[in-house]
């Protein structure tokens, strides 16, 4: 549209100098004032000369105005070039760092391939795996300056070759004619970016994971060179923060069977495939059975299960982990309506709900529709999950217990501040760790711990559990110490339905059971 304007205003202005020219000569030629004079003294009753002067400054007007329209529309043209330019940089440019974005990047590829341009070269993906923490401490604003802190970090060893592509990613474009150790040059970067960061008073440490891909050692096209970095970033960020992974092609296999089983993770849950089982919670006292723990277990159409180490974590990564609870939970209470009144449903919560604080409303409100009293409900955490954020778990777990839901920490012994999170946080039940049980009765040191457990358990009036029990052996060392619950294989193995059916009688004479992967 600007260039046809211009074509206009050119045009008109060239026609404009032509007519006057042409009037110009042709009055030389024709003697052009004698023959007016003439005209004008002939025809002096009909006031051709008023006339005419008349359309002479009727002219001067009108080529005044107009000099004028043209001096406003050439402002207004150089206004939408203006505009045109800052479009085109908005559309090319990250507005927060003022970095090109993947516009940018896309038309730098094209243009190389238009050229069949290669060289040796290597792309960095970097993606700051921080950034949602930061965002929601801090807001908008602070994480904004982050990433702008980061952009310059980035600039200043690599000028001009830098590129801002999602939210908290960055790609850098390095040609490597001497052979330079990319790994090397990965870890100068990390150090770079990830020094502290000081905003109005306040240290932000960031961490970030580093994917490098190589031309022509990896593709030769850019587009699958940045296609290979970016998979090696992801498999770094799988194995942690500050992690730096050059791609390799095992690399590729193992992301599309992650894609696959993320998209048969999808069809499970949409068509509810992902079933409950429950293992026995046992009193040592009395030999009955007092509560279930309810498990979710995944098993494919060719009869296999998939572990829930697999797909937990990632309905976890997917945001899918809120329907999955609701929908196991609801199942489990609709299950344990059958139970026996006295028996009570145990169910573990993940690490990452228990940031949630609608978490509480949403459990109750499962069990105000299925009606199951929430004194027969038990939550498992894990300790991991009260340091995600703290007061978050605390308001959250408070909140459970007034409704009168038990709270159970899990793998008691395993975290990192045991004790303080016993004075922080109301836990009705620890479960003492199988990797405890496994070993306690010929380790002396994981004896007096088991000991001590039972007997802290005690004095705050918590009910304890022992995880893992699966040899005669176990199970009578505990009774001795006074451990209210015993729960493994030993005692019933995770079954479809729950009944005593998959109890195993304390009276047996078992001396044996095979030793299997944790199951609670």
């Amino acid at each position: 549209m600007l260039n046809i304007s211009r074509h206009y205003f050119r045009v008109s202005m060239l026609v404009g100098a032509v007519i006057f020219l042409s009037i110009y000569f042709l009055s030389l030629v024709l003697n052009g004032r004698e023959y007016l004079f003439s005209l004008f003294t002939s025809n002096e009753h009909f006031n051709v000369d008023e006339i005419f002067v008349a359309l002479i400054i009727t002219g001067l007007l009108s080529l005044i105005h107009s000099f004028f329209q043209i001096n406003r529309m050439s402002k207004e043209i150089a206004r939408r070039v203006e505009a045109e330019k800052n479009v085109h940089w908005i559309s090319t440019h990250d507005p927060i760092t003022m970095l090109p974005n993947y516009n940018m990047l896309d038309s730098f590829i094209s243009r190389r391939l238009e050229n069949g341009s290669e060289s040796n070269y290597a792309i960095f993906t970097i993606e700051i795996n921080t950034f949602r923490d930061i965002n929601e401490l801090l807001g908008y604003d602070n994480s904004n300056e982050v990433l702008k802190r980061v952009a310059q970090r980035l600039l200043y060893l690599f000028p001009g070759h830098v590129y801002k592509l999602r939210a908290d990613d960055f790609l850098i474009i390095k040609l490597n004619k001497g052979n330079t150790d990319l790994l090397a040059l990965s870890a100068r970067i990390l150090r770079s970016i990830c020094a502290p960061i000081y905003i109005n008073g306040i240290s932000i440490s960031i961490a970030a994971n580093i994917g490098i891909a190589q031309c022509p050692e990896d593709a030769i096209d850019p587009k699958k060179v940045i296609q290979k970095s970016d998979c090696a970033m992801h498999v770094a960020k799988k194995l942690g923060r500050g992690r730096i992974k050059a791609f390799s092609p095992i690399m590729q296999d193992e992301l599309l069977a992650r894609a696959q089983l993320e998209q048969d993770f999808q069809h499970a849950l949409q068509n509810r495939a992902i079933s409950m089982y429950y293992q026995p919670l046992v009193d040592l006292k009395s030999d009955n059975v007092v509560g279930y723990e309810s498990l979710a277990r995944w098993e494919t159409a060719s009869g296999k299960f998939i572990s829930p180490t697999q797909f937990i974590p990632l309905a976890e990564e997917t945001g899918a982990i809120t329907e999955l609870t609701e929908q196991l939970l609801r199942r489990a209470c609709l299950d344990a309506l059958e139970w026996p009144a006295h028996t009570f449903l145990s169910f573990n919560i993940s690490p990452t709900q228990l940031c949630d604080k609608r978490l509480s409303a949403r459990i109750v409100s499962i069990l105000d529709e299925v009606g199951f009293p929430s004194d027969r409900l038990e939550v498992e955490i894990t300790e991991s999950a009260l340091f995600l954020d703290a007061n978050a778990a605390r308001y959250t777990l408070k909140k459970l217990s007034d409704e009168g839901i038990k709270i159970a920490l899990d793998d008691f012994g395993t975290g990192y501040s045991s004790l303080s999170q016993l004075c922080n946080f109301p836990f009705d039940r620890l479960k003492i760790d199988k990797s405890f049980i496994d070993t306690f009765l010929h380790n002396d040191k994981q004896d007096k711990i088991v000991r001590a457990i039972i007997s802290l358990a005690s004095a705050l009036e918590v009910k304890v559990t022992a995880e893992g029990i699966e040899h005669v052996s176990q199970l009578m060392r505990l009774k001795e110490l006074g451990c209210d619950t015993g729960q493994g294989y030993l005692l019933g193995k995770p079954a479809p339905k729950a009944s005593r059916q998959n109890v195993v009688p304390l009276h047996a004479e078992v001396t044996f059971l095979p030793k299997i992967e944790k199951t609670n």
